[in-house]
């Protein structure tokens, strides 16, 4: 049992495919879920199967960090779980997450290794995010043993609570993306250790977060492109963000057009999500009111 070290926190949007999943596969931790206004029956399924959860039930999406940071308030314990609700850890892994957390005690993140259904790798480490335009095409090798990343995916993470005690982990004024690339930016930053753990593996279905349309879609690019330029300014300012966002304009407004013209829908609406999404920045306009 781990409820007295490890609370998981997960955030729905219309999950109620996914979340019984989810929470099964950390069943023993005590649980905390922040809906971001299902309308489907998410928390039916949460209330039916898990009734020690804690809900916070918002009357809006809040977005991705928001709501996290809502679940990251209410946790006591040392460690906080933060899984995505189309994700489940496989049995065992939260025990050697919190075993890797115990023999590096300078890891403030500890990540499992993902795969997708089927067994497939999906490659959840990286550089950091200014470095990734300098690295070779192709795919990323897949470590055997434990490595220590400047990125670990968002998706599953374990983040120890006194990294950051007293601070929330997510920037509030992102809605989506790059949520995860800022959290590890500023734990690098303040001397922290990110380490995967291979031996520990988490199951992604990906995008299953809630059932894919075209408003989602849209919706989905948008904040993709805002939030890129949101980190862009943050880090390096108000000049460099604008040159990313007028390249942002140039490259997904022309992709846009290109793609509607050979009737590529799909890939017409995601650039011009992109698009409308830069654009928006560069005007001021903000991802969460």
């Amino acid at each position: 049992m781990h409820a007295n070290r490890v609370t998981a926190v997960t955030v729905t949007y219309n999950s109620g495919h996914a979340i019984a999943d989810c929470l099964d596969s950390v069943r023993g931790c005590a649980l905390v879920v922040v809906d971001n206004a299902s309308a489907d029956d998410t928390l039916v399924h949460v209330r039916a199967g898990f009734p020690d959860a804690r809900i916070v039930a918002n009357t809006a999406n809040e977005g991705f960090g928001r709501a996290n940071n809502r679940g990251w308030a209410l946790a006591t314990t040392d460690f906080v779980l933060f899984i995505n609700p189309d994700a489940r850890l496989t049995p065992g892994s939260l025990d050697r997450l919190l075993e890797a957390a115990w023999r590096h005690p300078e890891a403030a993140l500890i990540a499992p290794r993902i795969v997708r259904p089927g067994g497939r790798v999906e490659v959840s480490h990286d550089v950091d995010l200014w470095r990734r335009g300098e690295m070779p095409p192709g795919p990323a090798m897949t470590p055997e043993g434990e490595i220590c990343a400047d990125f670990l995916s968002g998706a599953v993470f374990l983040l120890r609570r006194s990294a950051l005690e007293g601070y929330p982990p997510f920037d509030p004024a992102i809605f989506l993306y790059y949520e995860d690339d800022d959290l590890c930016l500023r734990l690098r930053r303040d001397g922290h250790a990110l380490i995967q753990v291979p031996d520990a593996v988490a199951e992604h279905v990906g995008g299953g977060a809630s059932r894919p349309s075209w408003r989602i879609t849209w919706r989905k690019f948008w904040h993709m492109a805002w939030s890129r330029l949101y980190l862009e300014e943050k880090y390096f300012g108000e000049a460099a963000a604008a040159m990313t966002g007028v390249a942002q304009l140039l490259r997904f407004g022309s992709k846009a057009v290109g793609y509607a013209l050979i009737l590529n829908r799909r890939k017409a609406l995601r650039d011009a999500a992109r698009y409308a999404g830069s654009f928006a920045y560069l005007f001021g306009i903000k991802a969460i009111k």
